[in-house]
């Protein structure tokens, strides 16, 4: 089961890399425009830019986290695992009521399911 969690775990945290890259440093490649339905003429505007940027460093903040809790005692690592899941699901609750539906699922899907794992352990 520890080896279930650590993989979901890894997932979550590679998942929130790749977000941070396109965000931050390819938010105008067709992959982030396909991504997140994003038109190319906002992606033009600078102030929209700077802002997927922002958000793609929160994202590398959780990966961040979710990394770190590998290195920690377990008592400390289970409890940055309860807290970067927690933001990662928070988030992903966020964005589908604001922005659309299949975020809960597509961003926030694995975890959710760590999550679960980590409180049935």
């Amino acid at each position: 089961m520890l080896i279930v969690l650590d993989i979901l775990v890894i997932a979550v945290a590679v998942e929130h890399i790749f977000i941070m890259l396109l965000e931050m440093f390819f938010i105008k490649s067709s992959i982030a425009k396909r991504t997140f339905n994003i038109d190319s003429r906002l992606l033009d505007r600078k102030e929209v830019g700077v802002m997927f940027a922002n958000q793609g460093l929160y994202n590398g903040f959780l990966a961040a986290g979710l990394f770190w809790s590998f290195f920690m005692p377990e008592a400390m690592s289970t409890q940055l695992r309860f807290f970067f899941l927690g933001c990662v699901i928070i988030a992903a609750i966020y964005g589908a009521i604001t922005s659309n539906k299949k975020i809960l699922i597509k961003q926030g899907g694995l975890a959710i399911l760590a999550m679960i794992l980590l409180i049935a352990i």
